[in-house]
């Protein structure tokens, strides 16, 4: 007799949004490799011995079963030692047999759900790489049973599925793993028919252009490619290639079965009558399989979000698996038959697109509120013959942004699991491209970039980006244009080293990217990263593209090439060999020198030496006693007292009376030996000596007087004026508050450059001797290598560099991010951007943060976040590291309402408090603690004039007749 010990998932809601597990011991990336080729090469995989699994907790041998008396038991196989090592010690598991799994364990809430999607990634590496680390272990007689593993899946989701609010917060996630675990219904043919097409391409280089076309454009016109390849290449093909293309031609012919309407209504069979759905569906069903390809995917689609709508009416965990495994069945049938619908005019198109973003909603790509927020951007009105050029861009915007949100939130969902997977096993990067590429997200792909291409015709807006095709994704987000090496990064940004003469390609930029000559980003983040806004102050071109643009891109990395972004958007990338003269002109000597920028030192005041109350600085001190972040928020809380903390600031003269002590193991000061060394680097570059060895000796310099700073004996009076300062105005002794050090230089929020996030801001610090040694190491950032290269290739005296610091007390928000007082790429001067991110320290550092336009009566959703990740501010100190959903909107109305009034107070109110004739936008950091509105810094909102005015940027600028109609009927 066979028992399953299932455990109920009765805690799993209040596991679901908690700190995340820490293992702290450092990943063993060489070890697991190691592992991995020995269980490759062990005709027993991971697994050690088979053994009877009693329901007592009791362990037998293989001839000797778990009595029925003790309940019964299972049979299968137990890990090896160094397997389950691997588990306790790095949460790493390889080989997992569900029945002998704990299933709240299993779901690894606490972690992310990560357990889940190892296994998930470990059936793909099984699929890709011939078992994986069971290439000999798969045939390890008894090692898994199926009907074992089935009966847990079955119960596990039944378990699982009783709890509304996981349904609603990760419908996505569940209907992807019920594809891999084992549950009867579970089925993932298309998986497995781009697995087995691949493995054969990698064997028979030959096959490699068939495997692409299964793969990016499958149809039923594969099976025959696929026969007439075997044909032509029998000469080729051994019979260990032959057993595998018959077990590809045996996927395929299954996967391409015309809709079997009796399974479908078998499971609706079983569904309550009681609910309105089943009655629905019933009928649905009845009629599939008489429409025509494009009725089919319109009828599925309104389906599918039916289903997604209304799952929760029905109250067993059974029904809502019947359901998701209908929907999983539904999906597979549109994904066939989008194939077959071919638009033959631009009404068609439109109508195609459409239907295709309603699918996204209906597998859970999209969330059912990010739908309601575009699908009406999406509406062609049916009787409407023509539309203008402007209109037919809108609906291009909206589509194009609709795959962006569907691919992101695939990658926000497993990234986590494949980019530690991918450190020991490179192969694991494929998955989350392969889950993409089985989802509604290809063809609306393929479709919005049809209409791109329609669109670059009639509107004379092309991109010009070597021979790729698909151009139509690649736009444009800051001007600017730049000569130099082209570097494609297809892996995590973290670890490339960047040099400031090439042009870079990431999937995602990194968060301290380092200077270069130009950017082009698959995930741009958000548009007000300080990553994003240093691109736009110093005109580096910079621009979106997708994941097939940058594969399409590999074949260039490393050459030359010149990239421009025109003020319109359209970019140019080709050959450096093959500029212009007037191209070439761009990058004479002559006109480089002249973008440097001056920093004001005239007015510094150097001899205050006391830690200011912040409401004692306004604006007017900027510069000339501390930074403008402290200025400009002190000037704030005069304004806004109520939404602006206490702040303490450390200013100008007490980080210049510390430099002017001896610096130990010199005959200078701390100042002269900073001095010096600009000095001693002038005299090298007067006598010659090439730039590069002018950086490495000032690098070298500023990492003794950085390791110097940050073992500076701090003055005794500076301490105590600290330690008073801190009761007084923080209402409680040092050591017992948790606070902000933000670094505030003199070099910041200069009409021509903006500085932001090159130097260093300290998170929620409690410990007295904590805050003393991050006053120290803050003072010390401006010497780290990335702030000092931002610094020496646009300014043209980045010696003078003078920290304060702004100290404030922390709060805990609930979201955080930036309000840029004007639209960014889209709207008006009049509008407002905003991007948010749950907890603290949102947008500013890249994350995929929700983003929205706000005008004066209404607003738009241009992005929705996809950050997975966040931190929150303990009372306690420290930061701690959360997990969230996408199901529901960051903002809401009162949000919107607040930040349009506290903009237009600053439009109106700050200039005239400042006395100022400053009328550009501002940058503002805020944050919101249950809806009550935290404002952390204001700055102007600093953008490239040069680029944007550029000759030769507007030369390149297609004059675009936006009221020019097109007629609907128009042939593709």
């Amino acid at each position: 007799m066979k028992h399953h010990t299932i455990l109920f998932f009765a805690l799993i809601l209040t596991l679901l949004l908690v700190s995340q597990t820490t293992f702290t011991q450092e990943l063993p990336v060489i070890q697991i490799q190691k592992q991995i080729e020995t269980l490759k090469n062990d005709r027993r995989g991971p697994y050690y011995r088979i053994k009877w699994f009693c329901k007592d907790g009791s362990i037998r041998e293989p001839k000797d079963p778990c009595p029925d008396s003790i309940g019964g038991g299972i049979q299968h196989a137990s890990y090896k030692k160094e397997v389950e090592e691997l588990g306790k010690k790095h949460h790493i598991f390889f080989g997992e047999i569900l029945a002998y799994t704990n299933p709240k364990e299993f779901w690894d809430a606490t972690n992310n759900n990560s357990r889940i999607k190892q296994y998930q990634l470990g059936r793909y590496l099984n699929s890709v790489d011939d078992g994986w680390i069971l290439q000999k272990g798969q045939y390890y007689r008894g090692a898994v049973q199926s009907e074992d593993e089935e009966e847990w899946g079955i119960q596990f989701y039944t378990d699982l599925l009783k709890n509304d609010q996981i349904l609603k917060e990760q419908y996505y996630f569940i209907r992807q793993t019920l594809k891999d675990i084992p549950h009867e219904g579970d089925s993932n043919l298309a998986q497995l028919m781009r697995s087995q097409s691949k493995v054969l391409a990698e064997e028979l280089p030959e096959f490699m252009d068939a495997r692409i076309k299964i793969h990016g454009n499958p149809d039923q016109t594969d099976i025959a490619l696929v026969q007439t390849f075997i044909k032509k290449n029998q000469s080729k093909i051994t019979p260990a290639l032959k057993k595998q293309f018959d077990e590809l031609n045996t996927t395929m012919t299954a996967y391409y079965e015309p809709v079997d309407v009796a399974s479908l209504t078998a499971i609706i069979d079983k569904l309550s009558n009681s609910v309105g759905l089943t009655t629905t569906l019933k009928t649905f069903t009845n009629t599939l399989s008489q429409k025509k390809p494009s009725e089919q995917i319109m009828a599925i689609a309104v389906a599918l979000c039916d289903i997604r709508e209304q799952i929760t009416a029905y109250k067993t965990g059974k029904e809502r698996l019947l359901l998701l495994d209908l929907s999983n069945k539904l999906e597979g049938i549109a994904l066939k038959e989008t194939q077959n619908w071919n638009p033959e005019s631009v009404s068609e198109l439109l109508g195609k697109i459409e239907v295709l973003a309603k699918l996204t909603t209906g597998t859970g790509l999209l969330e059912e509120w990010e739908w309601n927020a575009v699908e009406n951007q999406l509406i062609i009105a049916d009787k409407q013959k023509e539309v203008s050029l402007k209109e037919l861009n809108n609906f291009l915007k909206s589509a194009r942004s609709i795959v962006e949100w569907s691919t992101s939130q695939v990658k926000a969902v497993y990234q986590d699991v494949v980019t530690t997977y991918t450190s020991f096993e490179p192969k694991s990067y494929g998955f989350i491209d392969d889950r993409i590429r089985s989802s509604v997200a290809l063809s609306l792909g393929e479709s919005v970039s049809k209409l791109g291409s329609f669109i670059a015709q009639k509107s004379a807006v092309q991109n010009e980006v070597f021979s790729l095709e698909n151009q139509s994704s690649i736009r444009g987000l800051n001007p600017g244009y730049a000569q130099g090496t082209l570097i494609v990064v297809s892996g995590s940004p973290e670890k490339t080293e960047v040099n400031s003469e090439n042009i870079y390609v990431f999937k995602q930029p990194p968060s301290d990217l380092k200077p270069v000559a130009g950017i082009l980003t698959v995930s741009e983040g958000n548009l007000v990263s300080h990553v994003q806004l240093l691109a736009r102050n110093l005109g580096i071109p910079n621009a979106a593209l997708s994941d097939k643009n940058l594969e399409d891109l590999l074949p260039y990395n490393g050459s030359k090439v010149f990239y421009a972004v025109s003020n319109k958007g359209n970019v140019i990338i080709k050959p450096a060999d093959q500029m212009s003269a007037k191209e070439l002109q761009l990058f004479t000597k002559k006109e480089r020198k002249t973008d440097k920028i001056e920093v004001p030192v005239a007015q510094i005041q150097l001899d205050t030496k006391e830690v200011l109350d912040m409401r004692k600085v306004d604006a007017s001190d900027s510069g000339k006693l501390c930074g403008p972040k402290a200025a400009n928020l002190g000037q704030l809380k005069k304004m806004f007292p109520d939404k602006v903390v206490e702040g303490l600031v450390i200013p100008f003269g007490i980080f210049k009376a510390h430099m002017d002590q001896k610096m130990p193991g010199t005959s200078q000061s701390y100042w002269e030996y900073l001095t010096s060394m600009f000095k001693t680097a002038d005299e090298k570059r007067a006598s010659g000596t090439p730039e590069e060895e002018v950086e490495q000796y000032q690098l070298k310099s500023l990492v003794t007087l950085r390791e110097a700073i940050l073992k500076m004996p701090l003055l005794p009076e500076f301490e105590n004026n600290l330690t008073s300062q801190f009761k007084t105005i923080f209402k409680g002794k040092i050591g017992s508050v948790p606070v902000f050090l933000r670094s505030d230089t003199n070099m910041e929020d200069l009409k021509e450059f903006t500085g932001a996030g090159l130097n260093l801001t300290l998170f929620n610090i409690l410990d007295t001797t904590q805050i003393l040694k991050g006053i120290k190491n803050v003072w010390a950032s401006p010497y780290t290598e990335r702030s000092f290269k931002w610094r020496q290739k646009y300014l043209a005296n980045p010696e003078n560099v003078f920290p304060s610091i702004l100290i404030i007390p922390s709060v805990d928000v609930d979201y955080s991010g930036v309000l840029i007082t004007k639209g960014i790429n889209e709207g008006t001067d009049n509008d407002l951007t905003v991007a948010f991110s749950r907890g603290a320290g949102g947008a500013v550092d890249g994350q995929s943060a929700e983003t929205r336009l706000i005008t004066k009566n209404s607003q738009y959703l241009l992005a929705p976040a996809r950050q997975v990740d966040y931190i929150r501010l303990p009372k306690t100190g420290g930061t701690s590291k959360h997990t969230t959903h996408f199901d529901q909107p960051i903002l809401n109305d009162s949000n919107i309402s607040a930040i349009r009034e506290v903009a237009r107070q600053i439009r109106t109110i700050l200039p005239k408090e400042t006395q100022s004739d400053y009328d550009g936008a501002y940058d503002v950091e805020l944050g919101f603690q249950s809806d009550k509105l935290w404002l952390f810094q204001i700055r102007p909102f600093v953008e490239n004039k040069n680029a944007k005015t550029s000759e030769y940027l507007t030369s390149i600028t297609p004059i675009v007749r936006e009221q020019q109609k097109i007629n609907l009927a128009s042939k593709l």
